[in-house]
């Protein structure tokens, strides 16, 4: 007997092996030598003035500030998680999606390849889920789709508002994150069209995913905002704004430490282009940087504990549900995507 097209496909589904490609051993590795390689050239050029300065600026309402704020832009990214997930077969409880993310953000900004939380997450998920391959492929979509609404909004952005840099190195910017997303799809992701229309298929699914990505995009803005003014940097708010997001566009390359090197190499490059200096720039960066990993702090406490309420999978037929928590109460990190 044929097997049915729609049944082909529900099985490929269901094969982790099929659905992420192999990656590269040396390829978390090469990330993480760009992020140094970029962090040593500006300590070369620039010395550690900025960065040391940095470290004085930090004040404690931006402390606040970015904590506050930073609750909302989690709860935004896990519920766009969570719509993704629901859309793949493999739904979460919004609680639950909150608490992983969390943690995912702590690890990305304390671990080598800033993925290694992303990586956690997918693989934790999987296993409750009971499904390894629609875990990863949730992550791996959720942030993409994150990431594409953010390319688009810094886009109309810079249409909209004059920007103070160069506008073909921005479009350049612009266009290898473009590539980078749509490599990480191709590479991991193997069925693109049948994951999309399943993750878009729910009413309000797409107006979902949108509106909590321009959310926490903002969210990211206001810290970025809040660093700039801690660092003293004076200019209007627009320009701010057109700075902050391409800096915070700069740091999804995925060539970094924990984070750290791209952001502050673009903001070196966005501040010297816009007449502040490159050394503001690395400030403001460094600042960023350190109010962002104060904020993911709550996930030291949700590393070593459960998250408390009901059971965190969500299948997609009614009735079923995976109570195994087992994942999300580890810290353990499984291999680079």
């Amino acid at each position: 007997m044929t097997e049915s097209p729609r049944s082909t496909v529900r099985d490929r589904m269901r094969m982790p092996r099929r659905a992420t490609g192999p990656s590269p051993r040396w390829l978390p590795w090469t990330r993480s030598a760009l992020g140094v390689a970029v962090l040593v050239t500006l300590l070369g050029q620039l010395g550690v003035g900025p960065f040391v300065t940095a470290l004085r600026e930090i004040s404690g309402w931006g402390l606040l500030a970015a904590l506050v704020v930073t609750v909302g832009t989690t709860a935004c990214c896990a519920w766009r998680w969570s719509v993704v997930a629901t859309g793949l077969g493999a739904g979460i409880h919004l609680r639950a999606a909150v608490a992983a993310y969390y943690r995912s953000q702590l690890l990305n900004a304390t671990l080598p390849g800033g993925v290694l939380g992303d990586v956690h997450r997918a693989i934790c998920h999987g296993r409750a889920a009971q499904q390894v391959g629609r875990g990863v492929r949730s992550v791996v979509w959720e942030r993409s789709l994150g990431q594409g609404v953010q390319l688009a909004l810094t886009v109309v952005v810079l249409l909209l508002l004059r920007a103070p840099v160069h506008v073909p190195a921005v479009m350049a910017l612009v266009g290898l994150v473009a590539f980078a997303i749509v490599v990480a799809l191709v590479r991991i992701v193997g069925l693109l069209a049948d994951d999309l229309r399943l993750i878009l298929r729910a009413p309000g699914a797409a107006v979902g995913i949108a509106l909590a990505s321009c959310l926490a995009v903002a969210g990211h803005v206001v810290v970025f905002l809040v660093a700039i003014a801690s660092a003293g940097v004076e200019a209007p708010v627009a320009q701010q704004v057109v700075l902050a997001l391409i800096v915070l566009l700069g740091a999804t390359i995925p060539a970094n430490i924990a984070g750290w090197g791209m952001r502050e190499g673009v903001a070196a490059w966005a501040f010297q282009t816009a007449g502040f200096g490159a050394g503001a720039g690395i400030t403001v960066a460094v600042v960023y940087g350190l109010l962002s990993l104060a904020s993911v702090l709550p996930g030291v406490f949700l590393l070593v504990t459960r998250t408390p309420g009901a059971s965190p999978v969500e299948r997609s037929r009614p009735g079923r549900t995976c109570g195994s928590a087992r994942c999300a109460a580890t810290g353990s990190i499984v291999g680079a995507r």
